[in-house]
């Protein structure tokens, strides 16, 4: 009988190799910092077998090539993903948190940060690949890391805005010509709120307002139809001659299939990231971690650069046709808003939107 308990427990207990009996917590795995590290998460990455993958990217665009590079490199562990928008994958998670019955071993997705971590969903962990990342894009609370970036503009319709008319600062916007013919997104936290976020941050709150309260008379067509990439169609189809508060790179793929529409970069350059996180309760931690480093690699993030993401390690560039619109390439400021700022601003700067714009 004895003997029995004690193999159970050798089997289901993740061992530090070279340490004996010493078994490791979740939290020590999630954080070991030791030389053998590598070797430890995959030996322990083997034994569970599989890892599963919530994300907000398209499958087939970047899912699918992640799992395929992934497990081609792990041909131990299995890879599986499921792809959702941020507030359905919350709604999981805190629901597979409570029932102690988490799937998810690793959450993915722009407006996570610290969403998660006040639902206390999450948990801290670290890995030694975020030292090759720009200081502005790491956690000193060890509960995200950033895998990929997204940057923000105007867009416009090519045929109905002439060159020299094109608006290209923020103050551009408040010309009379442009009255009753932008629109923005509203109804999600990457519209409205990101846009009056970054200026409130860049500018301070007195001039942020004052501009808001002048922006308001430009009577902005209010979009809650559809997606980001719907309102880029609605400018490339003429509806509106510019769209504010956009993913950079959508209308740059667009023009590049011979659509009349392109984007605007203004002064700061808005800019999120999609934090990846680990869920409490994880059943593969060992597997989850050799996962986090496979994303934050170099070959990972190429992976995410071939799919027309803008990978966060500034060593990998984005594909040639994205780089337009990377405001350090195009040498115009960026102001990047942490999942903390995220978090911290979103709410009030919604309220902005509701007093002046709704």
């Amino acid at each position: 009988m004895r003997r029995t308990i004690a193999t159970g427990l050798m089997l289901g207990a993740a061992w530090l190799p070279g340490a004996g009996a010493q078994a490791l917590t979740t939290a020590e795995i999630l954080n070991y910092s030791g030389a053998d590290r590598a070797q430890m998460l995959l030996e322990g990455a083997k034994r569970e077998g599989q890892v599963v993958f919530y994300s907000g990217m398209i499958a087939n665009q970047a899912l699918r090539p992640l799992a395929e590079g992934f497990n081609r490199k792990y041909p131990g562990v299995k890879m599986s993903f499921w792809r959702a928008d941020t507030e359905e994958m919350i709604a999981k998670v805190i629901a597979e948190v409570k029932a102690n019955n988490v799937i998810g071993d690793v959450l993915e997705g722009t407006g996570l940060g610290e969403m998660t971590v006040s639902a206390g969903i999450v948990q801290k962990f670290h890995t030694p690949l975020v030292a090759e990342y720009p200081e502005k894009y790491r956690d000193p609370e060890d509960t995200w890391v950033v895998t990929r970036l997204s940057y923000f503009s105007a867009a416009y319709n090519t045929k109905q805005v002439a060159a020299d008319k094109v608006p290209r600062t923020f103050e551009a916007l408040l010309d009379p010509q442009w009255k009753g013919k932008m629109a923005w997104r509203i109804g999600i936290a990457t519209g409205t709120p990101t846009f009056i976020t970054n200026l409130r941050i860049a500018w301070g709150e007195e001039k942020a307002m004052a501009y808001f309260r002048k922006l308001r008379e430009q009577q902005i067509v209010n979009f809650g139809a559809g997606s980001a990439r719907t309102l880029v169609d609605r400018v490339m189809a003429g509806e509106y001659p510019i769209a504010l508060q956009i993913f950079a790179h959508h209308p740059l793929i667009s023009a590049g299939k011979g659509a009349p529409v392109n984007s605007i970069l203004m002064d700061p350059v808005a800019s999120v990231a999609a934090p990846m996180q680990i869920p409490k309760n994880l059943p593969h931690p060992h597997a989850a971690m050799l996962l986090v480093d496979y994303i934050l690699s170099k070959e990972g993030q190429q992976v995410l650069a071939q799919a027309e993401y803008y990978p966060a390690h500034p060593e990998v560039p984005p594909m040639p046709s994205l780089a337009p619109v990377v405001p350090r390439l195009a040498g115009v400021p960026e102001n990047f808003i942490t999942p903390q700022d995220f978090l911290k601003y979103s709410s009030s700067s919604d309220q902005i939107y509701q007093d002046l714009f709704r």
